[in-house]
């Protein structure tokens, strides 16, 4: 298939300039126009779409000025230079300001003109993959696309959808491997800050003396190593989202400086007396227990309430385990296409070690696994001897109620049965989300005997609040 040559239009009062220009860019791949007047030029830009306008700025009646305006309001996609001489530089930098991309004066230059029209025509390339790909960002953290359908889970998706598109400061708490860096994004991308930028940072990932520059930036010659001034993460979000992971491993030092910042929306870069500030939403997350770091003078009790205005608790995978079979058929898709197989599924037998497997490392841990294993596949079913013997090998067992006798005179046996047998089945339903045929698996037992149970012991989701 053949790639049409950019549309480009020339718009000047003199014959020969427009002659010299056309043969130019039509000689540099481009498919040419030419108009000798703005009435003429606007004429051609409201019947067609062209990829640039080029024009002179002094035109008889509607001159380059009037072109540029209508260009910008009736065609925002088509890039506009203008060509102007010398005596008239102050208007063609006003006609930037308006909206043109850049000016060419005259005498025309084959060279210089060349340039700047790849120049403006590479620049509308890239701000058009930028839209794509602001949209497929957008697309893909749409709240439809988070995988689970658990009541945990959609509990999470519901406070999502509802604080997404508010200024508010969030914290999100969870389990490595939960995938708060994805809800952090999904908050992003649904916020009516989703065309700006969303900066990450892992503050336990940077040494305490570079996480200050990183944060806020810094002056040249402020420390070793400053040779020109930086600036930071904070500056670089501005209009937009900063995400800081595992906030609970920032020094002491550093959550003075950011409870500053959530206060104040100002900061310095370090080695400079300028305040610089800022719009930016934050939202941290952290797999450490905050307050009882706040109770061991490990975390300040202040910024932890400034962080904590929406808190978001991500459930741990053994705490969600029915959502497993909804995580590996979209694993399976995923890798699949990634890696040109065609697993289609896990057997049952397969299926089963993963829902008895305690999945300390969560989604994340899940995901690695069905990598793994379509890779490895020899056919298009994943059987039990294909899941690593690490998995196999560590299948989740309930653990037993403690019971002990008082020294008093003993126990009534009956009821002291009665109740061990009770928290059993209620584990047994806890660890599978109250799915009873996963519940009926863990213990053992026909479904049909677990149900009985239950009713006989009048357990349900709704009196236990589970």
């Amino acid at each position: 298939m053949t790639i049409p040559a950019e549309k480009i239009l020339i718009v000047d009062d003199d014959p020969e300039i427009l002659e010299i220009m056309a043969d130019i860019l039509r000689k540099g791949g481009y498919a040419v126009d030419t108009a000798s007047d703005g009435a003429e030029a606007i004429k051609y830009i409201d019947a067609d779409f062209y990829d640039l306008v080029v024009t002179d700025l002094n035109l008889p009646e509607i001159d380059g000025m009037m072109v540029l305006k209508h260009v910008v309001e009736q065609s925002p996609d088509t890039m506009c230079i203008i060509l102007t001489g010398y005596g008239t530089i102050k208007s063609a930098v006003e006609a930037i300001k308006t909206g043109a991309f850049d000016y060419v004066t005259k005498p025309i230059k084959s060279g210089e003109i060349l340039m700047v029209v790849e120049k403006a025509l590479r620049y509308k390339h890239l701000e058009r993959e930028n839209i794509l790909l602001k949209r497929q960002l957008r697309k893909k953290y749409r709240f439809e696309n988070f995988v689970g359908d658990s009541g945990p889970i959609q509990k999470v998706f519901e406070l999502i959808e509802k604080v997404a598109d508010t200024d508010s400061t969030i914290l999100i708490t969870g389990e490595s491997g939960t995938g708060k860096e994805l809800i952090a994004r999904a908050i992003h991308y649904n916020s009516y800050r989703r065309d700006n930028s969303m900066v990450v940072i892992n503050c336990g990932a940077i040494p305490e003396e570079l996480l200050e520059s990183e944060l806020f930036g810094h002056e040249k010659g402020a420390f070793t190593g400053a040779h020109k001034s930086r600036i930071g993460r904070f500056e670089l979000a501005n209009e937009g989202t900063i995400f800081l992971d595992e906030i609970g491993d920032m020094s002491p030092n550093l959550q003075v400086k950011l409870l500053r910042v959530l206060q104040e929306q100002k900061f310095e870069r370090v080695g400079s007396t300028r305040t610089i500030k800022v719009d930016v939403r934050i939202i941290a997350a952290t797999n450490k227990d905050l307050i009882s770091a706040v109770n061991n003078s490990k975390f300040r009790e202040d910024l932890y309430y400034r962080l904590n205005v929406i808190p978001i608790k991500v459930p741990p995978l053994r705490h969600r385990k029915s959502d497993i079979p909804l995580l590996v058929d979209f694993f399976l898709k995923k890798f699949n296409k990634e890696k040109r197989k065609y697993v289609t599924e896990f057997t049952p037998e397969a299926m089963d070690s993963l829902f008895q497997y305690d999945w300390r490392g969560n989604v994340r841990e899940l995901e690695n696994l069905v990598e793994r294993v379509v890779i490895l596949a020899n056919g298009d079913e994943i059987e039990l001897e294909d899941i690593p013997d690490s998995i196999k090998g560590r299948a989740r067992t309930l653990e037993a109620p403690e019971a002990t006798i008082p020294a008093n005179g003993g126990i009534p046996f009956d009821h002291a049965v009665e109740e061990y047998e009770k928290k059993l089945i209620l584990q047994a339903l806890s660890e599978t989300d109250w799915v009873t045929t996963k519940a009926a698996k863990l213990l053992n037992m026909n479904r049909t005997t677990l149900i009985e149970k239950m009713k006989k012991k009048k357990l349900s989701r709704s009196a236990v609040g589970s």
